[in-house]
């Protein structure tokens, strides 16, 4: 398995079918690994009766479901070769996942989301703003998946400021004088998608404070949940951040502490996309078979990435609808495709969800 090899593949560039050809005969690879390497998953795979490793199609690959990686430990490294432990969000009292990393796991995830995060941002590092409080970071021993967020994400900044101070107020005066530093340059402004609303937008709508952030580039991702129960519809959300700060290049993105790395970035025209490393398969509630081209279903997602533990696979609580394949006006190729809920009775945990006020 030459990781580096994929690594080395253009992002958006290949066609569904030639991204298919790479993707199977890596993921077959890691199956193996992982059955080899991992006694509980050799032993999910033997309850479901799957003896074969050669799949043909992308949808005989089996997946782990999300839930699991709260229940168990699951690693297909020794314990000595831990390098770092990542855990998801989750409120007081709540299971939380364990994601195990060896070293080459975690260069790989990094690698991976800067070859995608180029795309959109450029080569070249540029000043960024974290709409988030520095102390989401002190703790480097256990990442949560927001601080583990924002860690990745800050790899593509060179100068950086924290926009909210340990109390989540909104530090006006050193987002200006900021931004005044800055002026005429690119800046790249990253945060939790309720957090941007509640913590950046609102005190700026709220005082009528204007910033000149038109060069700004925005990437935000989870925490829609809380912004549904105040009528916020992602367009609406674009217009304000235009509103309040000047910024018209908006992305979501999608992604998971169980498959850091491979992100799933939206694109100008609002469609999140899969990259070369990855891949969404939306499946049927009631038999777990493969949707049609928009149809909703459950959303199961691949990635190349996960060696230390066996995460290739995953089904996850989210709901989603493939878009298209291979026609996306903004001229990336592969599947694109949009997240439209959580399934039923699925505990929400949405990163910046699990912030609670004082």
């Amino acid at each position: 398995m030459d990781y580096e090899k994929i690594l080395s593949y253009p992002v958006y560039a290949l066609s569904q079918a030639e991204k298919e050809k790479i993707l199977i005969a890596y993921m077959n690879e890691l199956t193996t690994y992982h059955k080899r390497h991992c006694e509980e998953y050799r032993r999910f795979l033997k309850v479901q009766g799957i003896e074969s490793e050669a799949f043909q199609e992308e949808n005989e690959i089996p997946y782990l479901p999300v839930r699991i990686f709260k229940d168990m430990e699951l690693r297909s490294i020794e314990k000595e070769d831990v390098f770092k432990v990542m855990t998801s969000s989750g409120t007081t009292g709540q299971q939380v996942s364990r994601i195990y990393l060896d070293k080459e796991t975690a260069a790989h995830q990094q690698k991976t989301l800067s070859k995608i995060m180029q795309e959109f941002l450029g080569k070249k590092r540029i000043p960024m703003l974290i709409i988030d409080t520095p102390s989401v970071i002190k703790n480097r021993q256990m990442f949560s998946a927001r601080g583990a967020g924002i860690l990745g994400f800050s790899m593509f900044g060179s100068k950086k400021m924290y926009a909210l101070d340990d109390d989540m107020k909104l530090d006006v005066e050193g987002v200006r004088a900021f931004v005044r530093e800055h002026e005429g340059e690119p800046i790249f402004i990253f945060g939790f998608t309720f957090m941007i609303w509640q913590y950046f937008y609102k005190p700026l709508k709220e005082a009528g404070i204007h910033l000149n952030l038109e060069r700004g580039i925005m990437v935000h991702g989870g925490g829609w949940k809380k912004l549904v129960s105040e009528a916020v519809e992602p367009l609406q959300f674009h217009k304000c951040m235009k509103e309040v700060a000047g910024i018209e290049s908006v992305h979501d993105y999608y992604g998971m502490v169980e498959q850091t790395g491979c992100v799933y970035m939206e694109c100008e025209e609002g469609h999140l996309h899969a990259s070369v490393f990855s891949d969404v398969i939306m499946r049927r509630a009631e038999d777990f078979s493969e949707c049609e081209i928009g149809e909703e279903g459950i959303v199961q997602v691949l990635s190349m990435i996960p060696k230390s533990y066996p995460g290739h696979s995953i089904l996850t609580e989210d709901k989603g609808i493939i878009l298209g394949v291979d026609d996306c006006p903004c001229k990336r190729k592969g599947k694109y495709f949009k997240i439209t809920g959580r399934i039923k009775q699925a505990e929400v945990r949405g990163c910046s969800d699990t912030f609670e006020k004082k």
